[in-house]
């Protein structure tokens, strides 16, 4: 490579950083494969931090958004008809789940995020907000607010009157290695408990990931959510799902990760997936909700006749094949090879469909295996609060073959430093 890096540096912000003690550029990609410009190919099982849900050039995402480049058409603003929004807008509310649904479109997961908290907050009329220990909203000053990970909390600045629950992990923590019973039950007590003592009159939402992505796919048991809201529901406080990394079917089990749970948000936001590469993310919810902000709002790049048509292929492309179901197929040969490994660094494998995580028992340990996994041609992610998760979201339509070459990888990685790192 040439001094793009040194340029990078010059004009970018320390804060931002590129993965790799050696970063690399992706000058092209086909299926789920990209290559860097020293010409090396990669099998991607990160997708862009799950946003390239299926991979790359794919032809039906392609020709959409090139027909709707020809019409000369790219942006009109919403103060005029769009037959793409209001055709995905459509799909989207019948596939939340949620009753008499509206859907709001913006241009990133964070802003989807912060049309949610602001339309809580309008209905309840409350600046108190209720948020997860280890979860990740967005980087504006309302979704750093209710980010739960000191790492990403830029400012301690908050519009938002915040009491935080515990997460999921029971590796740490007050609820180690607790059973899916006892942990329901603690969660339980531990939200009454918040309630009773850190908030201040009405308090307007919880707001909550199905599975934490930048915590590095931490999760509580099936029925949490549930649990939740049935204490939420006796005090009208709004439950907010944050899906930007959980929807589309990437769990495999379910199209949406609050349906594992037995309960149906108030507002669901959602994005990256939907839009495979392509700006695109909003909030769904009810109408009473949605449509309780005051004065007129909108959002200028939200929902662009570029976006919607490149989401509206992708949404029909994941239904039409099925990808759900390729999801829980190909997770499971994923997740199950991870949980045969047997090295000294694993300390949990985790995750359900094409959203797995890897606790590694080092911040060292992760790195020395991430980099081997590039060295060796697989691309993945990492994260978690201590920086000890390997984190993957590979395209949903990633094949039995390439998930099983990606686990080969990945098995070889963990037991070369696992030698090592583990003693």
């Amino acid at each position: 490579m040439d001094d793009l890096l040194i340029r990078h540096r010059r004009v970018m912000p320390a804060w931002m950083p590129v993965y790799y003690d050696e970063p690399i550029e992706l000058v092209t990609g086909k299926g789920s494969r990209v290559t860097d410009s020293n010409g090396k190919i990669y099998l991607d099982f990160f997708g862009g931090v799950l946003t390239n849900s299926l991979g790359y050039d794919l032809p039906e995402v392609r020709e959409a958004v090139e027909r709707q480049l020809r019409t000369g058409i790219v942006h009109t603003s919403t103060l005029y008809l769009i037959r793409q929004q209001v055709e995905l807008a459509e799909k989207i509310a019948r596939l939340s789940g949620i009753p008499d649904a509206r859907v709001f479109f913006t241009n990133s997961g964070t802003e989807a995020n912060e049309a949610a908290l602001q339309a809580a907050t309008n209905k309840r009329g409350s600046s108190s907000v209720l948020a997860v220990r280890n979860s990740y909203h967005g980087r504006t000053a309302g979704t750093i607010a209710v980010t739960g990970n000191r790492a990403w909390s830029a400012s301690p600045l908050s519009p938002f009157n915040v009491s935080y629950l515990h997460s999921g992990d029971r590796l740490r923590g007050l609820f180690k290695g607790m059973s899916d019973e006892r942990y329901l039950e603690a969660a339980e007590e531990d939200l009454r408990e918040v309630l009773a003592t850190t908030t201040a009159g009405p308090v307007a939402c919880l707001i909550a990931e199905p599975i934490q992505g930048v915590g590095g796919f931490v999760h509580g048991p099936d029925g949490l959510l549930a649990v939740w809201k049935r204490v939420l529901d006796e005090h009208g406080i709004l439950l907010v799902c944050d899906e930007v990394q959980t929807g589309w079917g990437r769990t495999g089990e379910h199209f949406w990760g609050y349906q594992a749970h037995g309960v149906t948000p108030d507002l669901l936001t959602f994005a990256k997936g939907v839009g495979n590469g392509f700006a695109l993310a909003g909030v769904v919810g009810r109408a009473e909700v949605l449509e309780s902000v005051q004065g007129i709002s909108f959002s200028t790049f939200g929902g662009n006749p570029i976006s919607t048509a490149a989401g509206n292929a992708v949404l029909d492309y994941i239904l039409r094949h099925d990808l759900q179901a390729n999801a829980a197929r190909t997770g499971a040969i994923l997740l199950d090879g991870l949980r045969a490994v047997d090295s000294p660094i694993v300390a949990e494998v985790r995750g359900r469909g094409l959203m797995i995580g890897v606790e590694l028992t080092s911040a060292a340990a992760t790195t020395a295996v991430f980099e081997s996994c590039k060295r060796d041609g697989l691309l993945v992610g990492k994260g978690g609060l201590y920086g000890t998760a390997l984190r993957m979201g590979p395209p949903l339509n990633l094949t039995e073959d390439e998930a099983r070459e990606g686990l080969e990888i990945l098995t070889s990685a963990l037991h070369e430093h696992g030698g090592v790192l583990g003693r």
